[in-house]
Parts: C-alpha cells; structure tokens; sequence
C-alpha cells in the first residue's frame, strides 16, 4: 500500500514503544481496537480519520509537537495511499444534469451533519457522540432520475468524504440481484481489504470486517438501485461518521432512521432547460412553443426528456414542432419514447413485472380513470375489490413506485397512465374493458347524485336504502367528494351526454343545482346546465328543459359574469316554462332576468322581472323562490340608491326566515343569513354609517370563511376593502385587498385580480 501508510505505522509504533505500552494497553487508554492498532502499524488499512489519531495521541499522552507529527503523517498518508473507487470513475449522464435544487441542497445538509459528527468525535473522543451515518433513501418513479441526482450530489459532495466514495449497483431490477453479503464482499474489497484479511475472517466475518471498516471511515457510499429493504438493511452501516444514499424505485417505506427524499417529475422550467442542454439554445429560439409541448409530453420526466433531446441531437433535420406532433398521439407516444436501446416502456416494464397479480391489474384498470387522480372507492369499483383491500393494493403500487399520492388521492403520471393502457388492451378482453369502464361511470354519476341532494331541498342525507362505498354522512363529507372527484364525474357526465342517455344527464344536474353555490366558481357550471337543457329538450319534455335553462342562465350570469346571455337564456326559459304551464319555473325564469338586467344596470326593468316573480312564487307555494324574489328585491331597491325602502326590504327577507325556520333548506338559510350583513353593510355604507358597514361586511367575510364558501367570502372581503377605502381607512383596506388577492383556488378570479391592483396601488401611494 506504499511508504507513506507504513511511516504512520512506523511513528505509531515508535510513540507506543516510547510509552512502554502494549497493543492491548494502548487500545484500553486510546479506545481504539487492538486489530485496528495491528492493522496501522503493519500498513495493512489506511491511515486513519483526525478522530482516530486524536485518540491514539490521547491514549499515548502525547505532547503537542508529538501529536502534531503524528497528524501530519496521517493527512501525508490518507492523500498519497489508499484511493478506493472514486466518483470520478462514475458512469457518465450526469455532465448535463439541471433543476433538483432542494433536493441537492437536502443532500448537501445532510452530508455537512455526518462531517459535524465526525468533528465532534475529533474534539470529544471516541465514543463521546455514539455517531452513526447519516443514511438517505431516494426514491421515485422510474425515469426520474434517481440515479443522476446521487451520482452528481456524490461528485459534489466528494471532498467531504475523503476516505472514498463508492457505488455499488444493487440490481434491483433484476430476476436475482445479489444479496447483502455479495454486496458487503464488494465494498471490502473496494476498500482495499487484502484477500488473506478476507480468507481469514470468513464469510461469517465478513459481516463484522464490513461495519468496523465504515464505522472507522468517512466515506460515502451510494447504493444504486435497490430491490427492497431486507436487500438494503444489512448494508447500512452501525456506526462512523460516513454517509450512505440509496436510490429505489420502492419507497423502502420499512428502513427505519433514514432521511427520505422522493423525486417526482421535474418542474416545467426545468424540464425545459434540460432539454435545451441536448439540443442546443439555436433550435430552440427557432421554436420555443414546440419545446414546451415536447416537454410537456414527455410529462417532464427526466428519462423521457432525455430520449426526447437525444432524437432530435441526432436528428439534425427534425425540428421541435415535428417530434412534438409525433409525441401529441397518446396511442404511439411511448413508442416513439425510444432511442436506441433506451426505452422508456422497457424502464416502466421492469416495475410492472415485479407486481402481484392482484396489483397488476389495478394498475392497468387505473388507466380508466378519466381525471388526473382518483380516491380509493373509484379504484375499488374498478376490481371489485372491497375498499379496504383496493386501498391496500394502492399502497403496493405507492411502495412500488408506480403510483404518486397526495393525501388520500392517488395519481398516475401521465406517460405511465399510457403504458398501464397499454398493458390493459394487452392483457383484458375488449369486453372486460368496456363493462369496467361503464361500471365506473355509472358509479361515479349515481354517487355524484346522491351527494349533490345533500343540499337539495326534501332531499339531504342518503337513503337508508343506500350501501355506497362512500361516506357521504355530512353535507361537508359530499362537498369534499364531489370536489375531489369533480374531473371524474364531469368526465363520466360527458360521456353520458354523449352516449344520448338524456334522462341521466338531466338526473345528474338536477342533484348537483343546489350544490352549485357552494362551489361557483368551478369553472363547468355553464357546461353541466347548458349540456342538460340539450338533453330535457331531447326528451321532449319543456318543464326539464325550462329548468335547466333556467340553471344554464344562472351559471352564465353569477359565475362567469355574462349578464346579457344569462338574461337570453333565462327569456328562453321562460318560453319553455310557459309551455309546460310551470307556475314555479316561469318565476324563476323572472327571477333570473331580473338578476342579469340588475347587473346589465338596468334596475327599473328587473325590479319588474323580480316583482313578477314574488307574484309567481306566492301562487305557485315556492318558499325557496319566494325568499329569492324577496332577497332580490331588496337588492334592486338598494342598487337604485333606495336606501331606506332597502333596509325595510332587508329586515322583511329577515322575518321570512324565521317565520319559515326548517321548512327552508340549511344551506340556503345559511346563505342568506350571510348575504343579508353583507347587503345591509353596502347599504349602510350608502348611508355612510360607516361603523355599522364594516360590522355587517366583517360578519359577512368571517361566516363565509367558517362555511368553507371561498367564492363568496372573496367577493365579500373584497366589498369590505371598498368600504373601508371610501370610509378613509386605508389600513384596513390595505389588509383586506391582500387578504382577497393571497386566496387560492376556488375564490372569484376577476375579484382576486382586482384586489392585487389596488394592493399595488395602495403601497406605491405610501398607504
């Protein structure tokens, strides 16, 4: 092993012997184990880490000039001797590596944790911290580049470990990957452990041989591509102060006391750069749109962006607009996905070949799913299994690395979704495919049905009758499914109109009227009402017709804000309405040109729409409408500056809630207890009663937020921010526009754009 490492042992044994201390004696005062002393002083191991030299130093009771020569012949032995495999000789791929950054600054931390606890046993003495490695798990779906993060980070990260750094391949993929003490044998041998020190500690020692070694070097050690946990477990070393990083297309989820890192697909940006490193900026400003969809058909997956880049690196001719065209058919994308021997299928293949039969086919029947996620029950409908079971096998496919969670949802990336559609007509009988599907949208549609009557009128909770795999025991419970699997059921809604089964699209949006205002901007409203009046219309039936277009005029005007075709259709309504001899429908036909002409500034004319409606709704015994027309009377009278009559107006819809108590839906209670302080503040605020308009208008927003209805408390935290700016209170409207513009999805998009203009302006005025 050289001069260098026998000089140490030479010096070590000249200080032991100037002690008069044997190996046995110096071991028991240093700590250090007497086949570790034998080892240095004969040159068979490296010189040691500073720790270890400080205890050896200690243990001889050496001066500090002494202790000096001493280190000095150790960092002279360490930087001309032992050089186990380096990263240096690690394979090539990882020269045009982008993005990654928090993952690479994660790796970077923990690396700096086991250099601070090696520190500490230089400072402190062996022993004194009990340090163990810092061990990391990194994982992911295939093709995420697990293995190009790793090999990069351990190039970066080389000159913390300056006992070595090595990788070993754990072959995980393969029908028989190597075991532990093959693996463990490799490492040995890495680390220059000689073939007698091998054939005299025995297979059985090998074990034992491996951990000291680790635990007496600062090394890194990455174990690439792991089958499981009993592979991984015996390779994590006890004790020392190195660093081992394994990558897996599991999530290892048993390995206890690691750090996990889980890679997904890279984020637009940055698929868009690495892509642009294999191409080449020219081709690139030729076409910057086609990159993206290159890019975005891939799934911004590293190992599909790669295959991608090398095609058109080697296809000078090809422009980005060809290979995007050639990504944009979902039938041959993953077979275009391809190039040479690099394969993106072969890479998903692998996984999918290692699963349970039981998963192999969930994971094929996902591909059905319509949305870009599901829950558990749409998954157990599509086996047959029972819930528990399905969700079960979900997780299989979680720890498999085939499935990505989010809370209780499950999505399969884009481009897996197509090889699990593949390996369906592959594998399933045209038949099998199609009764699975149907099943699926049936479910979705009757359970989308009998969560939406929560919030109907004579309707609420579910039938006793009803066994759904569902918990939809609350009216919050519903509203969180009917969100969560919005994508899906409008999907399954769809192809029901498309399929011509008008009495079930007609079933579905009836259910789901009452709930629309809990979730108003959507943003499918218009389409759900506008595809049902299609269907009534289809059937030949005009009170279904006028109804659902009478909720089509509703979606036009309060979600989308397109008052005049809301009044358009709410007139077509009307006519439908008449020819069925519908007292109830016509009324709401009025009802909902009055709301549009209100906000086309017409107030004269829909305060005639809304007083003919109040007529209609008395005949026809409508409590809901009638509260509507009251509600919406007092509106017009308020928009017309009628201030007085307004609040008279106002305290009246009051009284008819509570003379109505529990014959009136909750929700719709609810609603408009709320609306009623928000519109009696914008009245007071007319008057300029300004204490009385924000008291109202503050109520209004907190109601809102404690009812979960983002759309309306966005609009009313936005009307109290006006107030406030008019009342001279510039403070609070400051709080209350940023408070509208920082809301998240589900609250009115025009109102949040508006609310970060006036914070701009606001702050650019010194407000």
């Amino acid at each position: 092993m050289g001069g260098e490492q026998a000089s140490f042992g030479a010096v070590l044994r000249e200080f032991r012997l100037a002690a008069s201390l044997t190996m046995e004696g110096l071991a028991e005062a240093s700590g250090v184990s007497v086949r570790g002393i034998g080892d240095l002083e004969r040159g068979r191991r490296a010189a040691p880490q500073r720790r270890t030299v400080a205890a050896l130093a200690d243990g001889l009771g050496l001066s500090e000039a002494d202790r000096e020569r001493l280190l000095e012949v150790a960092r002279s032995g360490r930087s001309a001797g032992y050089s186990p495999t380096g990263v240096r000789t690690f394979p090539r791929g990882i020269d045009d590596f982008v993005g990654r950054e928090q993952e690479l600054a994660r790796l970077t931390k923990l690396a700096e944790r086991a250099v601070s606890r090696s520190l500490t046993e230089v400072t402190s003495g062996p022993g004194s911290g009990s340090s163990h490695p810092v061990a990391v798990a990194v994982s992911g779906p295939p093709g995420t580049g697990k293995t190009t993060l790793v090999l990069y980070a351990a190039r970066e990260l080389a000159d913390r470990f300056p006992d070595g750094q090595l990788v070993l391949d754990l072959r995980g993929m393969d029908d028989a990957p190597p075991g532990p003490a093959e693996l463990m044998l490799g490492v040995l041998k890495a680390l220059q452990v000689a073939d007698r020190e091998l054939a005299k500690a025995g297979p059985q020692g090998h074990a034992g041989l491996y951990r000291r070694l680790l635990a007496d070097r600062r090394v890194l050690l990455v174990l690439d591509n792991a089958r499981d946990e009993a592979q991984v477990r015996p390779l994590l070393p006890g004790a020392g102060a190195g660093m081992v990083v394994v990558t897996s297309r599991r999530m290892l989820t048993g390995l206890e006391s690691v750090h996990r890192i889980p890679l997904g697909e890279l984020s637009p940006d940055e698929a868009a750069t690495f892509l642009t490193t294999l191409v080449g900026p020219k081709r690139v400003e030729a076409d910057p749109t086609a990159l993206d969809d290159v890019a975005r058909r891939c799934g911004h997956l590293p190992l599909a962006l790669r295959v991608a880049g090398n095609w058109l690196a080697t296809r000078t001719g090809w422009s980005l607009r060809r290979l995007a065209d050639r990504l944009a058919l979902d039938e041959r994308r993953l077979d275009a996905l391809a190039a040479g021997d690099v394969r993106v299928s072969a890479a998903f293949d692998l996984s999918y070949r290692q699963l349970t039969p039981t998963a192999a086919r969930l994971f094929r029947r996902l591909s059905l799913v319509p949305g870009p996620d599901t829950g558990a029950p749409p998954a157990a409908r599509l086996t047959g299994q029972h819930l528990f079971d399905a969700e079960d096998t979900l997780e299989e496919l979680v720890e498999a690395g085939l499935l990505g969670t989010d809370r209780d949802r499950y999505r399969l990336h884009d481009l897996l979704c197509l090889f699990a559609r593949n390996r369906l007509e592959a594998e399933e009988s045209s038949d099998d495919i199609q009764r699975a599907r149907t099943d699926l949208y049936r479910w979705l549609l009757e359970t989308a049905v009998v969560a939406g009557r929560w919030f109907e009128p004579d309707h609420g909770a579910p039938p006793a009758t009803w066994r759904g795999t569902v918990d939809l025991s609350s009216a919050d419970r519903a509203l969180q499914w009917l969100k969560a699997e919005s994508a899906n059921w409008l999907a399954a809604f769809r192809a029901a109109a498309e399929a011509g089964e008008h009495a079930t699209v007609v079933e579905v949006a009836e259910a789901l009227h009452w709930f629309s205002d809990q979730w108003i901007f959507w943003g499918h409203w218009p389409e759900v009402f506008a595809t049902a009046a299609r269907a009534a219309r289809a059937l030949g039936d005009p009170l279904p017709e006028a109804t659902q277009t009478n909720y089509h005029a509703w979606a036009l005007i309060v979600c989308e804000g397109r008052p005049r075709e809301g009044v358009d259709r709410a007139t077509e309504a009307l006519a439908a309405a008449r020819r069925a001899g519908d007292t109830s429908q016509q009324a709401w036909a009025h009802s909902y040109r009055a709301w549009g002409l209100r906000k086309l500034g017409e107030q004269e004319a829909g305060l005639e729409d809304i007083r003919e409606a109040a007529g209609l709704f008395e005949a026809a015994g409508d409590l809901h409408g009638s509260l509507q027309a009251k509600q919406g009377h007092a509106l017009g009278l308020m928009e017309q500056g009628r201030t007085e009559e307004a609040l008279t107006a106002y305290q009246g819809v009051d009284a008819f809630l509570e003379e109505a108590g529990d014959r009136i839906e909750p929700h719709v209670a609810v609603i408009t207890r709320i609306e009623l302080h928000s519109n009696i503040g914008v009245t007071y605020a007319q008057l300029e009663q300004w204490d009385e308009a924000v008291a109202h208008l503050r109520i209004a927003v907190d109601l809102y937020h404690e009812n979960g209805n983002t759309a309306m408390e966005s609009r009313r935290l936005h009307t109290l921010g006006t107030v406030l700016l008019d009342a001279g209170r510039t403070a609070g409207a400051h709080e209350a526009f940023r408070r509208t513009a920082a809301m998240g999805p589900g609250a009115d998009p025009r109102i949040v754009a508006d609310a970060r203009e006036r914070v701009a302006r606001l702050e650019a005025s010194g407000a």
